[in-house]
């Protein structure tokens, strides 16, 4: 069994607000582009382009459709966007029933990892995560999972605005934050206190690092009678009827 470390000086992770995801997936595919040609073994595909595609990706996207049960006005049916990777949590459960030291935490950082040199496949740290966030390989039939794009964050060949897992960077929305989460003054620290970050399943007690910020409460619009003007339709009177109002004014 693989033991985790006391304690990292650094505890790097994301910040996720489902509240703005506009659920395009454009972070699954560029955390596909980026990790199929940089750290470890490229992420497999098998028949692409048939009937059956598979293949292993380490960020996914769930939408789902909710009724908050406190929302005001009768409750308002909403979609969230859920995206789903590796929390890289304190208390990796993935980590301490690894067999063969594969699957380990980083003690300068707290990034969770495999070696995939050591990775026998057996499955069981996909078996011990309590959030599915680890996919075999079907090619390399290896243990894949988000790395925090290590490979960029502290990769100094790359301009600094690049040091940053690939989903970040590439969020259009901007609703995906990377930092420090033992830097108070961090901007993700100042984020999950600010809006209330949660812990996915924390009943589960594995203490995750990433944190999700919550959907606002949605509203219903107001009334007709007070919607009319916005609604009312506009001509588009050009030159002429401007001047024409004009002339109106001055008598």
């Amino acid at each position: 069994m693989t033991t985790l470390p006391p304690s990292s000086e650094k505890k790097l992770g994301l910040v996720i607000d489902l509240d703005i995801c506009v659920g395009c997936h454009a972070c699954v595919v560029n955390c596909k582009e980026w990790n199929t040609g940089g750290y470890g073994a490229p992420l497999g595909d098998v028949d692409a382009y048939g009937d059956n595609p598979s293949g292993a990706w380490l960020n996914r996207i769930h939408t789902f459709e909710v009724t908050p049960e406190d929302a005001p006005n009768g409750g308002q049916a909403q979609i969230v966007h859920f995206p789903k990777s590796c929390l890289h949590c304190e208390d990796a459960p993935c980590v301490t029933v690894c067999p063969t030291g594969a699957s380990y935490k980083r003690g300068e950082d707290g990034i969770v990892l495999v070696d995939e040199k050591k990775c026998i496949g057996c499955g069981l740290c996909a078996w011990a995560c309590p959030y599915g966030a680890r996919e075999m390989d079907p090619v390399e039939n290896v243990m894949k999972k988000c790395t925090l794009c290590v490979d960029r964050i502290y990769n100094d060949n790359l301009p600094e605005i690049d040091r940053i897992p690939a989903c970040v960077r590439t969020c259009p929305a901007n609703a995906r934050h990377f930092g420090d989460f033992a830097d108070p003054s961090s901007n993700v620290s100042k984020m999950t206190a600010e809006r209330g970050g949660m812990d996915l399943m924390p009943e589960m007690a594995t203490r995750p690092v990433n944190k999700y910020l919550p959907p606002r409460p949605k509203t219903r619009p107001a009334s007709e009678r007070e919607l009319a003007p916005a609604l009312a339709p506009r001509t588009q009177e050009g030159l002429l009827g401007w001047i024409d109002r004009a002339l109106e004014k001055l008598g």
